[in-house]
């Protein structure tokens, strides 16, 4: 018989499997199979593509990524089906080093996302990484070194009466103070060309757009003005008024069971006005700018009998959502002590109200139910050193 007859008539060894030459490279050899059954143990044929780095899936699913094929008799499964099966295949196909620094890499990768994700959603990252990093770790940190996160939405803030967060991005805030140190100043069209402009409370930029511009992005403002915003409804939440309302306060005016007055009126707002965009600040976020305070002056802000002014609620706010924030008329801490400062109304659309140094002196030394701005303002001086802030009319010459 010939030799070319012998190959054709060759039979396949039990328990092994054949498969069609290829033009890779294949490594064919027979090897023991350690089963944890009681029939011999069954040839195996390998074939092993060798193609760049490490194993790729082959054309004839021999081999993918140490899954396993074998045959036996007629019946032909995997690794997989046999192990379930309580049949144990101990099979040695090691990943090539460069898989396995890629598994590395790809797992570090993993969990320094997880942790990047964790902290920026976190209301309160210092609390959660003060018990490994100690004391040290302070509140000069919570501000100086968090990313810029505008592009996310802020969880401390939702809609009435959907419950979305906050979405919104600002390269550039302008900040507009109520302060009578508006006037007079013509920074309407400078502020006018900035991207976002925040305002507070009920602040009106008709009759005053020389002044303070006349463009609104954003309000933020206290659970004591909604009843104002509402006595000009139209003007504040009319069809062509697109300004977002955050509005901070207690928990006892602003719960959502009913007996939160200030909330009753937000919602009969937005149900009287759909498209308007209105949004209240979380239990949550009202006690981190609590805890920022604290951690800011030393005084627990109920102790102390203090009350948050709109100011700090708006560049806390303001931190966490644009990139370089510049704010008008707002004065240092030291201002009302300086000799022959100017004297002007605590707010530009009072005309004859009480001077500006006047209030905040009389609420600085407030036993009780005082805005502490003179402390805040200390604060704010602070601040800038680590951010993008900067004070126009007048401006601060910060140490």
């Amino acid at each position: 018989m010939s030799v070319r007859k012998r190959r054709r008539r060759r039979k396949q060894l039990p328990g092994s499997v054949q498969r069609p030459v290829s033009s890779t490279l294949t490594h064919c050899e027979e090897r023991p199979v350690s089963v944890s059954w009681e029939p011999p143990p069954a040839s195996l044929c390998v074939r092993l593509s060798a193609e760049e780095e490490g194993f790729r899936h082959h054309h004839s699913g021999i081999l993918l990524l140490g899954s396993l094929t074998i045959k036996h008799g007629n019946q032909t499964s995997d690794d997989h089906s046999h192990q379930a099966n309580g049949f144990r295949l101990f099979h040695e196909c090691s990943p090539s080093l460069t898989q396995r620094k890629s598994l590395i890499a790809t797992s570090l990768i993993v969990a320094v996302s997880l942790f990047v994700v964790v902290v920026n959603y976190s209301e309160k990252p210092y609390f959660l990484l003060q018990p490994v990093f100690g004391q040290t770790f302070s509140s000069h940190w919570m501000f100086s070194k968090q990313p810029y996160k505008a592009f996310k939405p802020h969880l401390g803030y939702v809609s009435i009466p959907k419950q979305e967060p906050l979405k919104i991005h600002c390269e550039l805030c302008s900040i507009v103070s109520s302060s009578g140190q508006m006037l007079g100043q013509a920074a309407g069209p400078q502020i006018d060309h900035s991207p976002c402009i925040w305002r507070m409370n009920n602040a009106p930029t008709r009759g005053f757009e020389r002044d303070v511009g006349q463009r609104t992005t954003l309000r933020v403002v206290s659970h004591t003005s909604v009843p104002l915003l509402l006595q000009k409804p139209q003007y504040f939440f009319g069809q062509g008024n697109d300004t977002v309302y955050v509005v901070w306060g207690p928990l006892r005016n602003m719960r959502k069971d009913g007996k939160g007055i200030v909330y009753n009126m937000l919602r009969q707002a937005a149900e009287n006005y759909p498209h308007a965009r209105i949004y209240v600040t979380t239990e949550d976020r009202m006690n981190y700018c609590d805890m920022v305070f604290k951690k800011e002056t030393g005084k627990d802000r109920i102790q102390s009998g203090s009350y948050l002014s709109t100011g700090w609620f708006t560049l806390i706010l303001a931190m966490d959502m644009c990139k370089e924030i510049h704010i008008y008329g707002m004065i240092n801490d030291t201002y009302c002590k300086t000799e022959g400062y100017r004297k002007v109304p605590y707010h530009y659309y009072e005309a004859g109200s009480r001077d500006e140094c006047a209030e905040y002196l009389l609420h600085e030394s407030a036993p009780y139910g005082g805005h502490r701005f003179i402390t805040e303002k200390s604060v704010f001086s602070k601040w800038a050193k680590t951010h993008a802030i900067k004070f126009f009319n007048p401006p601060w010459q910060l140490s």
